[in-house]
């Protein structure tokens, strides 16, 4: 018998990617080759609504329609110390409505469609290579 409890925690412990109603989840690691180009899978999930287990970094600022989510909980933003390198564990989530802040130690669902690339936000300048567009977040 499978215990519900280890497989939620297993998946709360690392994001995943994966096709609407698909079983399959892809691992954030699993969309970059070792030179840090975008995986075949990575490209074949481009343009799709897919699913992303993980955390709400703190915002950049107040009222903002994007967020950082993050493989673990972070109390402190991951990425404002600019000598630091990027983390490879963080997704840049566009949402459709203001983001409701949800606690740093609070695991979220997130539902989007995956946008791969550089992209700079127009109103703060914030530069992201892969993200998730149009947006839903919910508490799990």
């Amino acid at each position: 018998m499978i215990d519900r409890r280890l497989v939620i925690a297993g998946a709360l412990a690392t994001p995943v990617f994966g096709r609407a109603g698909d079983d399959a989840p892809l691992k954030l690691r699993d969309l970059y080759e070792k030179d840090m180009s975008f995986s075949p899978a990575a490209r074949a999930l481009e343009g799709r609504r897919i699913r992303v287990l993980g955390y709400m970094a703190p915002p950049l600022k107040a009222e903002a329609r994007f967020f950082v989510q993050t493989l673990r909980p972070m109390a402190v933003c991951p990425f404002c110390d600019s000598e630091a390198e990027w983390p490879a564990d963080i997704l840049v989530v566009y949402t459709k409505r203001i983001v409701e802040v949800q606690p740093f130690n609070a695991a979220i669902e997130t539902r989007g469609v995956l946008e791969l690339g550089p992209r700079t936000d127009p109103e703060t300048g914030f530069v992201s290579r892969v993200r998730l567009i149009d947006a839903e977040i919910a508490r799990v």
